[in-house]
C-alpha cells in the first residue's frame, strides 16, 4: 500500500468548485478518497463532482454551502455524514478578500468578513468534525493559509492578518488535539494562478515584482499545491501536527539581488 493511499477516507473540502480547492479535491479522488465537493454555487460544485465522477465513479458528492453561515456548515457535516458515513479529512481551504489597498482604508465591514470567513468559520468547522476524529483517534485537518500571513503586504494587509491567525490556530489545535492522533496543519501557498489571487497575478508590476525573487521564476498552478494536501491527509504525515508547509517555488527564501 501506498504511503499516499486514501482509500475509505471521507474528505470535504471546503471552497473546492475551483482553484486550490478543486485541484485538492481531484487529488485526493485520485489516492481513493470520497469527496465532498462544497463551495456557494450548488451549480458550480455539481460540475467538479460530475467530472471527478466520470474518472472516479462514486467518489464525489455536492453540499453546497457558504462559510459565513454557520448553519449551512453544519448541514455540510451533517449531510456528509448521513451520505458517507464519516469524515476522515477536514481541508479548509475557501477564504475571502474584500479589500485591497492600506489598511486605513479598510472598512470595519470588510475587516470583519475578512477574519470571520478565514479564520472564525475554520474554526467553527473544525470544531463540528474534530469529535468523531478523536473518538476514533484518527484523522487529519488541514488549514489552506498563505505565505501572506508570513510577510507585510501594503494591499493585503487585513488578509495576511487573518492568514497569520490560521497558523496559529493550526498549532492551538494540534496541541490539543495531539493526545488523540488528531492531525492539524497548514500550507501555505506562495501567489498561485487562481481566480481568487486574479488582482495580484494579472497585475504585471505585481507579478515581475514576484517572480523576480522566487527561484523558480514563475507563480504556482493549483494542482502544485495538491500534492502538500495528500501528504497531511495521508499515512505519510502521521508524525506530522502543527505545521506549516510553505508551497511558493521559493518566493520566502529571501532571494535578492
Amino acid at each position: 500500500m501506498s504511503l499516499f493511499d486514501l482509500t475509505g477516507k471521507v474528505a470535504i473540502v471546503t471552497g473546492s468548485s475551483r482553484g486550490i480547492g478543486r485541484a485538492i479535491a481531484e487529488a485526493f479522488a485520485d489516492q481513493g478518497a470520497k469527496v465532498v465537493i462544497s463551495s456557494r454555487k450548488a451549480e458550480a460544485c455539481q460540475e467538479v463532482a460530475d467530472a471527478i465522477n466520470a474518472k472516479h465513479p462514486g467518489s464525489a458528492i455536492v453540499v453546497a454551502a457558504s462559510i459565513s453561515s454557520k448553519e449551512q456548515l453544519q448541514h455540510l457535516v451533517d449531510e456528509t455524514r448521513r451520505q458517507l458515513g464519516r469524515i476522515d479529512v477536514l481541508v479548509c481551504n475557501a477564504a475571502s478578500n474584500p479589500y485591497y489597498g492600506p489598511m486605513g482604508g479598510i472598512s470595519d465591514d470588510q475587516f470583519r468578513k475578512i477574519l470571520e470567513n478565514n479564520v472564525i468559520a475554520n474554526h467553527w468547522l473544525i470544531q463540528m468534525v474534530a469529535p468523531e476524529m478523536l473518538e476514533r483517534r484518527a484523522g487529519s485537518i488541514v488549514i489552506v493559509s498563505s505565505i501572506g500571513g508570513l510577510k507585510a503586504s501594503a494591499v493585503i494587509g487585513a488578509y495576511n492578518i487573518s492568514k497569520a491567525a490560521d497558523f496559529q490556530l493550526a498549532r492551538n489545535l494540534a496541541a490539543e488535539f495531539g493526545p488523540s492522533q488528531v492531525r492539524v496543519n497548514c500550507i501555505a501557498p506562495g501567489l498561485i494562478r487562481t481566480d481568487f489571487a486574479r488582482a495580484l497575478w494579472e497585475n504585471p508590476e505585481t507579478l515581475k515584482a514576484v517572480t523576480a525573487h522566487t527561484p523558480l521564476q514563475r507563480i504556482g498552478e493549483p494542482h502544485e499545491i495538491a500534492g502538500a494536501a495528500v501528504f497531511l491527509a495521508s499515512d505519510a504525515s502521521t508524525f506530522v501536527t502543527g505545521q506549516a508547509i510553505v508551497v511558493d517555488g521559493g518566493s520566502t527564501t529571501g532571494v535578492g539581488l
